[in-house]
């Protein structure tokens, strides 16, 4: 096999690889790497229609990467919906998601004493990307309980802006938003979070 030959099919086995990624951001970034190889591979070949298709795949991707990287940090990219904890969708959305919550949150136990939590689920639109359950462990702090993402944002933090919206926790009295301890290489750093002994923690703004 020469050289070329690899190229070529390294290329066309990154394309295969990248539809099996579940996250948007990390399906749109292989599958360019992959267009461009393949762009190179068929210009070499003077297949000129497969240059064309690639090279138009390749705008397409890079124009998506940039929305999402905008959308990434956009206060208007995301919504945050305070419900009850025995709110039918929220159940409905935590039973459906109720394999990789075990997986990524295992000590999550669901919200069978619901009076003493307050959950909010996080949308992009129409569909709902996550949701973070908290709960009222007094003293003005609120313990996160579950901070979920779907699959498809893992490689974005629309949980943070649950945070970032402190009258949500204000409204509630909570005073300080509190991790669960031995958190490990989290994202709360990036948010405002400092670090309290073996947990993080967030001072609620008082305006």
């Amino acid at each position: 096999m020469s050289l070329l030959d690899a190229v070529g099919w390294f290329g066309s086995a990154l394309l295969v690889f990248s539809l099996m990624q579940a996250r948007v951001l990390r399906f749109r970034i292989i599958n360019t790497v992959a267009c461009v190889i393949l762009t190179i591979f068929n210009g070499v070949l003077g297949i000129w229609p497969m240059v064309a298709m690639n090279l138009v795949l390749t705008a397409i991707n890079l124009w998506f990467i940039a929305k999402l990287w905008r959308d990434r940090r956009s206060d208007t990219a995301y919504a945050v919906l305070q419900v009850a904890g025995d709110d039918t969708y929220l159940q409905h959305f935590l039973k459906v998601e109720g394999a990789e919550i075990a997986r990524t949150a295992p000590k999550f136990d669901g919200l069978t004493d619901s009076g003493e939590r307050t959950a909010y689920l996080v949308l992009k639109g129409h569909e709902t990307v996550g949701a973070v359950v908290v709960r009222d462990v007094g003293d003005g702090v609120a313990r996160i309980e579950l901070d979920y993402v779907t699959p498809r944002f893992r490689d974005f933090t629309p949980g943070e802006f649950v945070y970032r919206q402190s009258g949500l926790f204000r409204g509630h009295g909570f005073r300080t938003i509190a991790t669960p301890p031995g958190m490990v290489d989290a994202y709360y750093d990036r948010l405002g979070f400092t670090r309290s002994g073996d947990h993080w923690e967030l001072v609620v703004p008082s305006s």
